[in-house]
């Protein structure tokens, strides 16, 4: 199979510096408001975007080297499949965030309960429409037992490269 090329559409802005000490999840970030800007030529797709409450965010882990198959997740202490968690170091560093759109005015959204590290470069924006992105009857797996540490849950580095 050939390589894929993607290219980012815009840039997130948040308050987040630094990789550890992070909300791992909007769920642990209620509250924290970032932008996002796109580009000047994508601008045009933002059309009918802000009668949206919500968008999901597709963005690349752009400090994120190297991956694991196993790893020990956030809000656990037991190695898990890379797949069946949310871990940053991946394969493909494509990260998902659902946030909550406040506004959108010349090419910027402005969000909250954004759980993404300042700088990091966008990928993609769907709106978010609960009847497609919500399905019935819902096996939470592992992470069944964690649902209440998300909202308190910090990143630690675990998932930080070791490179610089």
């Amino acid at each position: 199979m050939r390589p894929l090329m993607m290219h980012p559409i815009g840039t997130i802005q948040t308050p987040f510096t630094d990789l550890k000490d992070m909300p791992i999840q909007p769920a642990g970030a209620v509250g924290v408001r970032g932008r996002v800007e796109v580009f000047e030529e994508y601008r045009a797709g933002l059309k009918d975007l802000d009668g949206f409450s919500h968008v999901i965010l597709l963005y690349v882990f752009h400090r994120s080297e190297g991956f694991n198959l196993k790893v020990v997740p956030f809000m656990d202490t037991v190695p898990r499949g890379l797949f069946a968690t949310r871990a940053p170091r991946r394969p493909n560093p494509i990260g998902i965030s659902v946030v909550q759109l406040d506004g959108l005015a010349d090419g910027v959204l402005h969000v909250q309960n954004i759980d993404v590290l300042d700088g990091t470069p966008l990928l993609d924006i769907k709106p978010f429409f609960p009847a497609f992105d919500h399905p019935e009857n819902v096996r939470t797996g592992w992470l069944e037992s964690a649902e209440e540490k998300v909202r308190a849950t910090r990143s630690d580095g675990r998932f930080v490269s070791e490179k610089p």
